[in-house]
């Protein structure tokens, strides 16, 4: 990575730091960066540089610059210096970059959407017992254990023809999309929704419909319009909806289900649901497939309950495409090993394990209930969320990430889980706000100091610092 070198009086030029204060200075360096004065790879002022240039203690940039840092703005290379931050490794789709957490330590990391780990199941208790009963089974064996095969089954939210067990949601919806799409095929999805599921799309050069989303989901009107488009799949996430923690209504789902039945020439479209926060969600089960029986795909992922290295999911649906989805994996991984399933199949049926997710259920639902009334209370428009994340409005999407990182707070940027460039939906409608001007807080991490995290949250979201970005 190459650039030029910044000295101190030519940021001050372009910057014109409106004040001295480790805030504002940050707020004016990423307004330079995001509005291309300063490019990938350019190397900024030392710390002693722009300090004495400024008139001010070396403290005060170095805090500037720390903030920066933990934004994702820039970049220490140590004695080299610190640069303007450029691409992540290609080994992320673009979206999956934007949602990239950089790693430098932060004091609260409220950016990732994972779960708490002292809220997850022991898996001590599991690996000791499954040495005693991890099957080897053969390779052309049947891909799921016949008792956790059982344990899914007897908790299917509908009537699924066939279920078979993956390497985590989004494998699960990877190997779907691979059976359904094809070049140039339209696919509804959520906006806001699940970066790494336009990914999927662009790899598979499928057009995105986005659909606009209220407290319960998709909006059905909404729906109609979308599928005008001929679409040949609706992706959606039932309840827990990443990043708005909207849930559906049996309610919902079946207006849903009677605006895809009644629509015209659709009668080959599948609905996808990626209920990847099922057993920690306050919302009860819920599925189209209720009453679209043999066009669903559900898949339900164990990674918010039981631990995101489990990789582990299972997908149910019309007894053909799972069938097909299964050969074509046998011609890959195979299956998912046998001994993870059998962990899984202990956790989901070992009593402390049980208890342990419903105390994690509870504490959820409690600090969600917690900051979003607290950021209420101090003017920020949240709505009421299920699961880990909440989608917090803010002035300026950059800004806020700036301020938050001054206060040692990381929060995931907005702009990634937009479908949508303009902001609006399939309609032409949607939001009055300009596209990115939100955050995704995981409000699962927030264990404590529930005001201290809602004051510093709820400033980020209605200030913008100078420079007005």
């Amino acid at each position: 990575m190459s650039g030029i070198r910044m000295d101190a009086s030519r940021l001050i030029e372009l910057a014109e730091f409106a004040d001295a204060s480790p805030r504002t200075i940050a707020g004016d360096v990423a307004r330079l960066v995001n509005g291309g004065e300063l490019a990938a790879g350019d190397r900024l002022p030392t710390v002693r540089e722009l300090a004495a240039a400024l008139g001010v203690s070396p403290a005060t940039i170095s805090q500037a610059w720390q903030a920066l840092a933990r934004a994702g703005v820039i970049e220490s290379r140590g004695r080299a210096g610190s640069f303007v931050r450029g691409a992540e490794a290609l080994r992320l789709a673009p979206r999956m970059r934007g949602m990239a957490a950089p790693d430098d330590p932060v004091r609260l990391d409220l950016s990732r959407g994972t779960p708490d780990p002292l809220l997850l199941p022991a898996l001590g208790p599991a690996l000791s017992r499954v040495s005693a009963k991890a099957e080897t089974g053969s390779y052309q064996a049947e891909p799921v254990i016949p008792a956790l095969a059982r344990v899914l089954r007897d908790s299917w939210p509908s009537d699924a023809e066939s279920i078979m067990v993956v390497d985590g949601a989004l494998d699960a919806i990877s190997r779907t999309l691979d059976e359904l799409v094809r070049f140039g095929d339209r696919v509804v999805v959520e906006s806001p929704g699940f970066p790494p599921f336009l990914d999927l799309l662009e790899v598979l050069g499928a057009v995105a419909v986005p659909v606009r989303l209220d407290e319960h989901g998709m909006v059905p009107e909404a729906l109609a319009v979308a599928l005008r488009k001929r679409p040949v799949a609706v992706l959606l996430q039932p309840r827990a909806q990443n990043p708005t923690g909207a849930s559906m209504t049996p309610e919902r789902a079946e207006a849903l289900a009677r605006t895809i039945a009644t629509a015209e020439r659709v009668d080959d479209l599948v609905v996808i649901e990626d209920d990847h926060s099922g057993l920690i969600s306050i919302e009860g089960d819920v599925t189209l497939g209720t009453w679209l029986p043999g066009r669903v795909v559900h898949v339900r992922s164990f990674s918010k309950s039981h631990g995101p290295d489990l990789r582990i999911a299972a997908l149910g649906g019309p007894r053909e495409l799972v069938e097909h989805i299964a050969g074509r994996r046998m011609l890959g991984p195979g299956w998912t090993s046998r001994m993870v399933q059998t962990i899984l199949l202990d956790l989901l049926t070992d009593g402390a394990s049980i208890d342990a997710v419903t105390e994690a259920r509870r504490q959820y639902f409690t600090r969600q209930r917690m900051l979003g009334e607290a950021l209420r209370e101090r003017g920020v428009p949240v709505q009421h969320a299920d699961g880990i994340n909440l989608w917090m409005p803010v002035l300026g999407e950059r800004s806020a990430l700036v301020q938050l990182a001054v206060a040692g707070i990381r929060v995931s940027a907005g702009s990634p889980f937009l479908a949508a460039a303009n902001g609006t939906d399939a309609t032409g409608a949607g939001r009055t706000r300009r596209p990115g001007e939100f955050v995704r807080v995981t409000v699962g991490m927030v264990r404590e100091g529930v005001d201290e995290v809602a004051d510093a949250l709820a400033s980020a979201a209605t200030h913008l610092v100078a420079g007005g970005y």
